[in-house]
């Protein structure tokens, strides 16, 4: 239920065009709607302009597929993150409209045309190097779902830190950058050191033993001296994606 549905069934039913059971019909589902083993909450929409996002990984698939039914059926766009290939041929065969976006293991309707936005709150993915490319997709596809500008700029992590210098222009055109990174997570600081902008970092799993699955990354993140770097959860590029497409100003109040 978003606000220009509700605010339309409000002004039918006031000029009477639809009987109050019919609107209480509509409305039955807020503020959520109970499938059993999941609530979907619909008042999502109405607090952050965009569905109840869910995330499919431990998920049974027959309880995925009943949670896609109930978004489907009542928005015009909506997010599955974490989907495996094989769990998206079995949701893509009960939903053929939707589609799958295999390297940010996203399910979603379609993407948003970037033109939605102005190109100066275009967001920047920089993932340090092509292991971290599931974790930057999962950004970058949000973004673009959501209807947010995004520039790529790939594998250019600190052991080759002369990588990201013809990139500059590319990431100073940008209001705010997601930077992504596993091994020692360094990434975040250096760029947002070198560009003065709002840096999200995203540690990642990627790493050897020490690494501790992103554990090192994460905390050096979180202590990076640069103070334009504030940090996610590991392996969250999804949360980052969201956060920067708010901050930039696609939310309307």
């Amino acid at each position: 239920m978003d606000i220009r549905k509700l605010n339309k069934l409000l002004s039918e039913y006031r000029a009477g065009a639809i009987s109050k059971r019919k609107l209480l019909n509509e409305l039955k589902s807020l503020p959520f709607a109970d499938l059993g083993h999941a609530a979907v909450d619909h008042h999502r929409h109405l607090r952050l302009g965009f569905p109840e996002v869910v995330f499919g990984e431990g998920k049974k698939l027959e309880h995925l597929i009943s949670i896609v039914k109930e978004l489907e059926g009542k928005y015009g766009n909506f997010i599955i993150t974490r989907v495996t290939p094989k769990r998206a041929a079995c949701i893509l065969k009960e939903f053929p409209s939707l589609v799958y976006y295999p390297e940010a293991r996203i399910i979603s309707k379609s993407l948003k045309k970037a033109g939605n936005r102005n190109v100066r709150e275009r967001v920047g993915v920089i993932c340090a190097g092509t292991a971290d490319f599931p974790v930057a997709e999962e950004s970058a596809v949000t973004l673009e779902i959501l209807g947010t500008p995004v520039e790529r700029v790939y594998d250019v992590g600190v052991s080759g830190i002369h990588r990201i210098l013809p990139k500059l222009g590319i990431l100073n055109r940008c209001r705010m950058l997601i930077v992504v990174a596993g091994m020692e997570g360094a990434l975040p600081s250096v760029v947002a050191g070198i560009t003065g902008k709002p840096v999200i970092g995203v540690p990642t799993s990627v790493g050897y033993g020490t690494n501790l699955k992103g554990l090192s990354a994460l905390l050096a993140m979180l202590n990076s001296c640069t103070p334009n770097v504030v940090t996610v959860n590991i392996d969250n590029g999804f949360g980052a994606a969201f956060f920067a497409h708010m901050i930039t100003g696609m939310r309307k109040k």
